[in-house]
């Protein structure tokens, strides 16, 4: 039995720290977030665009890792445990799909958006939508967590 739990920890001991990680990423998009869409000041459209390009690479980073470590770690460790975890990747994961795909849309349209103050205008009331995209992703995403790893942390710890 102890040889079955250092097992575990050695396992799945390393997912806390990729999903704190990627937590800290969430947290670094959405401040980058808060602060795109507190601005104001259209003038200075060479710093708003570097902002953008900013928020764009946040976002692409943090839906980048979610699919490409995160998730996949969880699903591991979800089949290791087999307690239904697995159901709830199938029905999550589409649907996180789906905000990716709306969050890289986003930043298709800051690649091709004129750098001007018109078009930065336009990016500025795109974030709205952007926020509850996000809003949505990141309720479904600590779903997955809490039902995919948290509910195991006691038992790999």
């Amino acid at each position: 039995m102890l040889e079955n739990c250092q097992s575990a920890k050695e396992r799945w001991g390393g997912v806390s720290g990729i999903i704190d990680k990627w937590l800290k990423d969430r947290q670094d998009l959405i401040v980058k977030f808060c602060s795109l869409s507190a601005t104001s000041d259209l003038k200075k459209s060479d710093n708003l665009a570097k902002e953008f390009e900013r928020l764009c690479e946040l976002l692409v980073d943090y839906v980048s890792a979610g699919h490409f470590e995160v998730y996949d770690q969880l699903v591991a460790e979800a089949k290791e445990f087999d307690d239904g975890g697995i159901e709830v990747a199938e029905e999550i994961i589409p649907k996180i799909q789906k905000t990716t795909e709306q969050a890289l849309r986003f930043n298709d349209r800051f690649d091709v958006t004129e750098k001007s103050e018109r078009g930065l205008s336009v990016l500025l009331g795109d974030l709205s939508e952007l926020g509850e995209i996000l809003e949505e992703r990141f309720e479904l995403e600590d779903v997955l967590i809490e039902t995919l790893h948290t509910n195991h942390a006691d038992q790999v710890a």
